[in-house]
């Protein structure tokens, strides 16, 4: 049976909308999918939704199972009766276009706070929350531990470098006094990933209504500093004291003479292959119920990954590890039944994690800002994978992702070369070269083609989401103003487009008030 065509969208909920300085799972996430329905976009491509780590990341997360608590609505927890409406009269004001971190966390987290104590004094949905406890007791209590003591050290200080050793090495008899004595704090933590559970599974059901995927993404590695790896430190190469002996990273190219650096712990595959199994079964199936189709980023490192000593400054001295990922995934899927799993597979892609990749029938990754090499003389390396002519079937295409400059932001910092050559293999002048790129992935063979919200306001490198291999206040920041969801030019052009190349079931008329492209 062929496969459907889709259009999607790429934003994640951070960037939503609305007065409580961030983007939340309240009514601006509904009102998001509305106008994914009107502009004909079936699929809502996220980042992690794990509680943000170093950097502001969210690929550098507290945990790969806990959700990101500043994402719980204020809107709903005060219609719910858990915040009262007064507390809102110490709330900071906002920069409507960014996300202030520090300053949210400042303000959202206390608050956060005291609506997990009412909803454990007034025992509300006292029948629901206990089974979501029982559901998720694998990793629940664990990370309620984890925050506690975290927040403890004021969050600047990593579990295997500062904490109490007793703790930091899990001794039963510790453990065991600590949960104790810290009963209220750990509580508030599993209630606020209930509310957490409750609100986004609300957003998920919703989009499910109109029609419309989500599209999660899972970190191949976790961080070091996190729930994942306090609970299981076996699963991960330890030297003799118990301390990381191995990071991950890629090794230097044409971008990185050094290569890049990523201070993430690596899976030790020799000696726990079956725990591994395991753990990551369990991960697999808990980001396909919080959503319906699942990115790995960095899907080459199930092939082989670049291990690199630990205390090593550069990723230069690595070496490539090979690893079991084709039982991996045969497990998975006995386990699991079908994978909804597009592979993050951009960068030196060797045959054989082609051949992984293409074993199991999972779509790759087309970006069209990496499509035009210039060979000198005026002349296109036609060769290209990224090329729109030269895209299958069975991938995912996008204009850019949320690592890549805007289309706009790319375009204007190429220099005239490269400018020739879009203009030249589009046939058009640089007057709207933006949807003119957009036009080129919704047309090509793809069965999947996303495009970054930026994108259909033209909007330059000041709404860029992450630069990679940099840490900074942009990073992760960017939110777009209410009024981007009223304008219907760009709603109309998208949706004409969505139709003309096939990527809507059916035609409908385009939105009210506009003529199309």
């Amino acid at each position: 049976m062929k496969q459907q065509r889709k259009a999607g969208i790429i934003l994640h909920p951070t960037s939503l909308p609305g007065p409580y300085g961030i983007g939340e799972l309240g009514s601006y996430a509904g009102v998001f999918v509305d106008y994914l329905e009107k502009i004909g976009a079936s699929v809502w491509q996220i980042l992690p939704l794990n509680p943000v780590g170093y950097g502001n990341s969210p690929y550098s997360a507290r945990s790969t199972f806990a959700g990101n608590e500043l994402l719980i609505s204020v809107e709903k927890l005060i219609e719910e009766g858990l915040i009262p409406e007064d507390a809102l009269q110490s709330m900071p004001v906002w920069d409507p276009g960014r996300v202030d971190y520090q300053a949210l966390s400042e303000w959202k987290m206390p608050l956060l706070m005291q609506a997990a104590d009412r909803f454990l004094e007034t025992k509300h949905q006292q029948k629901s929350y206990a089974a979501f406890c029982r559901n998720q007791q694998d990793w629940l209590e664990d990370y309620g531990i984890f925050m506690t003591i975290t927040e403890e050290h004021q969050q600047d200080s990593r579990w295997y470098e500062t904490w109490d050793s007793a703790l930091a090495d899990r001794d039963p008899a510790a453990l065991k006094a600590y949960q104790k004595s810290r009963k209220q704090e750990i509580e508030r933590w599993k209630v606020l990933q209930y509310l957490f559970s409750v609100q986004w599974m609300a957003v998920k059901e919703y989009a499910g209504s109109k029609g419309i995927e989500i599209f999660g993404d899972v970190p191949i590695f976790v961080s070091a500093d996190s729930a994942d790896t306090w609970t299981n430190r076996e699963l991960f190469k330890t030297d003799s004291r118990g301390r990381f002996s191995s990071q991950a990273g890629v090794p230097p190219d044409l971008f990185s003479a050094t290569g890049q650096l990523w201070g993430m712990p690596v899976y030790d595959w020799k000696n726990r292959k079956d725990e591994l199994f395991a753990w990551w079964t369990r991960r697999m199936e808990h980001a396909l119920k919080l959503t319906h189709i699942v990115r790995i980023d960095h899907f080459r490192g199930f092939q082989a990954y670049w291990d690199v000593p630990a205390g090593e400054k550069t990723a230069e001295r690595g070496k490539w590890i090979k690893v079991p990922g084709a039982s991996l995934f045969r497990h998975m899927k006995k386990q699991l039944g079908a994978l909804p799993i597009i592979a993050e597979d951009l960068g030196v892609i060797t045959p054989e994690v082609e051949s992984l990749r293409d074993s199991f029938g999972l779509p790759g990754m087309k970006i069209l800002q990496f499509a035009f090499d210039y060979l000198g003389e005026g002349k296109l390396n036609a060769e290209n994978p990224y090329l729109p002519h030269n895209c299958s079937g069975n991938s995912v295409a996008y204009t850019g992702t949320h690592d890549n400059q805007t289309t706009a932001g790319w375009y204007a910092s190429q220099g005239e070369e490269i400018r020739d050559l879009v203009r030249r293999y589009f046939a058009r002048s640089d007057d709207d070269m933006v949807w003119t790129m957009i036009r080129g992935i919704m047309s090509i063979s793809s069965d999947t083609a996303i495009f970054p919200f930026q994108d259909l306001f033209c909007l330059g490198d000041e709404a860029r989401m992450n630069a990679p291999s940099t840490v900074g206040s942009l990073n992760w920041s960017w939110r777009f103003p209410e009024a981007y969801l009223d304008d219907p030019v760009p709603a109309a052009r998208f949706r004409d487009m969505a139709v003309l190349y096939g990527r809507i079931p059916t035609a409908s008329d385009l939105p009210e008030g506009s003529e199309g492209p």
